[in-house]
Order: structure tokens, then sequence, then C-alpha cells
């Protein structure tokens, strides 16, 4: 791939991060209401965003490929919040905070750690999409669920593999982009398949 091409498929994906969440946020702030979706896979999918970061700074990639992730996990404990406070849970908020925050410090406290977290950052991110899936299975309803965020989401999965390919080719990483542009799609069209039923009802 041209570099050129390449250094568009990095701004493009800064550019759908840099707003991925705000659907998300506009329609629960919108409604009040954080029907539809699943605080624990928010929950998951921060800790997989904290664990990708931290591996991907502490093996010193480019920043080019990981420069989104502090955007995305800064929406994400906004988005989070706002789930926890139209939901009534907002004291638990001080006790994810500091788990969070002491996590970043032992994942790189020896290399073992960060490559076992890493390893298991596909599973936790897998969960998180799995749990989200569960929620809108046994509720058949989207709610406030936003399947333009979650379309993004297949997008910046896609030109990630891309640029994974040209620039690192680290299998890990590689593999949970893949495992995560499935998952998305996934995500997006059960988000599709209960508007569109809730809509014919």
């Amino acid at each position: 791939m041209a570099p050129g091409l390449l250094d568009l498929v990095h701004l493009t994906t800064w550019a759908v991060c840099a707003v991925i969440k705000l659907p998300q946020l506009v329609a629960v702030l919108r409604a009040g209401s954080a029907w539809g979706l699943s605080l624990s896979s928010l929950l998951l999918e921060l800790a997989g965003y904290v664990v990708f970061l931290r591996y991907q700074i502490y093996y010193s990639y480019p920043l080019e490929t990981y420069l989104e992730y502090p955007i995305i996990i800064a929406q994400d404990v906004i988005l989070i919040c706002c789930i926890m406070h139209f939901s009534g849970k907002v004291r638990r908020a001080l006790f994810y905070a500091v788990i969070y925050w002491g996590s970043w410090y032992v994942l790189t406290l020896q290399k073992c750690i960060i490559d076992l977290a890493m390893n298991l950052c596909t599973f936790i991110s897998a969960a998180s999409k799995l749990v989200q899936l569960q929620h809108l299975w046994q509720t058949k309803d989207s709610g406030q669920a936003s399947a333009l965020t979650w379309g993004m989401s297949v997008y910046t999965c896609a030109t990630r593999i891309i640029t994974t390919v040209m620039t690192t080719n680290d299998l890990a990483v590689l593999i949970r982009f893949i495992i995560m542009l499935i998952l998305n799609i996934w995500v997006t069209a059960t988000i599709l398949h209960y508007r569109k039923t809730k809509k014919t009802d």
C-alpha cells in the first residue's frame, strides 16, 4: 500500500474515532435513559481499550496505529458516567476508576503481564460485544443503542486490520481486530433488526 494511502486510512480512522461515541451519547442524553445499553458491556469494552493502549505504548508501536484510543477511552468514560447517572449507579464510578487506574500501572510491571493481558484483551473485548448482543436478544429492543456508533466501529476495525498488516504485523493485534470486526457487524445488524421490528409493530 502506498504511504499516502496508508496515511489516508490513518486519518479517516482518527476522524471517525473522534466522534465514534457521539451518536450514542446524543441518543442517551436526548432520551434521558440508557435503555438498550449494557453497562457491563461498556465496562468490558473499556478494559479492552485500556489493555490495548497500554500494550501499544509498551512495545513502542507507531503512534499513528493507536492514536485514537485515548479519544475512544475518554468518550467511553463519559458514556459510562451517563449510563451510571441514568441508572442510579453513580456511586460505583469511583470504584471503577480506581480499578482501571491501578490496572494501567500493573499491566507493565513485567513483560509477561502485558503479553498475557493482550491475549486476554481479545477475549475481554469479544465478551463486551457478546454481552451487548445478549442484552439486545433478551430485551428484543435496541432502545438507545446507536447503529451509527456500532457501524463506525465496523469501519475502524476494518481500517485497523489494514494498518496493522502494513505497519506492525502483530498477529495478536490482527486477530483482535478481525474478531472485533465480525462481532461489531453482528451487533450492528442486531440493532438494525430490532429497530426494524419495532417500527413494524
